[in-house]
């Protein structure tokens, strides 16, 4: 499989995210500069985290404008996969692509921290090889984390089961003593309507390599590659 890794002025996880698909997981891998727009012969796209143009304005406000991101729409409404990560989270809330938004943490300061993460569903592309309610623990990095979605568009995402992550405590618990950055709902990633778009502002590519001890985040790239191997 082929996948495409954009690239914005700021971003600073591409190399983790090409070194997870290429050396762990054995992908092809394109890197993808923000003023390209050509997306063909991919078979998904990620968008890494960072600090996309300095995080002026509002994290992902000004690379949302960025070439690439009409292809990306398009690459999306096609049904093909979309994972970000972090400030590629950022990115597609403020492309439309996920409902939400993110705010600045509520303790007002730059979390970074290893943290455990509840998947709510296996029925998604992301998570087939995982087991509901499973607690896995990746790292996360950031400084404006804070998921929000006014209540009717909240009640729309959990009712259509869009919310994948949440934050909680290491034995499961989804309760205020496990939201890092005040989520409402210790929401951590959700996916769009039709399920092939992914944000998260975790980093599962952080913690897939045996040899620095984390491999919890390997089964959402199992997951996405074994759904892109059989289709």
């Amino acid at each position: 499989m082929k996948w495409g890794v954009l690239i914005f002025p700021g971003t600073n996880r591409e190399r983790d995210a090409v070194d997870v698909l290429e050396r762990l997981f054995g992908q092809k891998v394109r890197k993808v500069w923000h003023t390209e727009r050509d997306l063909s012969g991919l078979d998904a796209v990620m968008l890494p985290g960072g600090f996309s143009y300095g995080d002026y304005l509002r994290c992902g406000a000004i690379a949302r404008f960025s070439p690439v991101m009409d292809e990306l729409i398009r690459f999306a409404a096609s049904g093909k996969t979309v994972f970000a990560v972090c400030n590629g989270f950022q990115i597609l809330t403020e492309a439309g692509l996920l409902p939400g938004t993110l705010l600045r943490n509520t303790n007002l300061r730059f979390i970074n921290a290893l943290q455990p993460l509840r998947i709510e569903y296996n029925d998604s592309r992301f998570t087939r090889r995982a087991e509901p309610g499973q607690v896995i623990t990746v790292p996360i990095a950031h400084n404006e984390g804070n998921y929000f979605l006014p209540p009717d568009g909240l009640k729309r995402l959990e009712d259509r089961g869009g919310v994948l992550f949440r934050y909680c405590t290491p034995n499961g618990e989804v309760i205020g003593e496990g939201n890092p950055n005040g989520s409402v709902n210790n929401i951590a990633g959700v996916v769009n309507e039709a399920g092939n778009v992914l944000g998260m502002m975790p980093h599962p590519e952080n913690a897939c390599d045996p040899v620095i001890g984390r491999t919890d985040g390997r089964v959402l790239f199992e997951s996405m590659i074994g759904q892109l191997v059989a289709a």
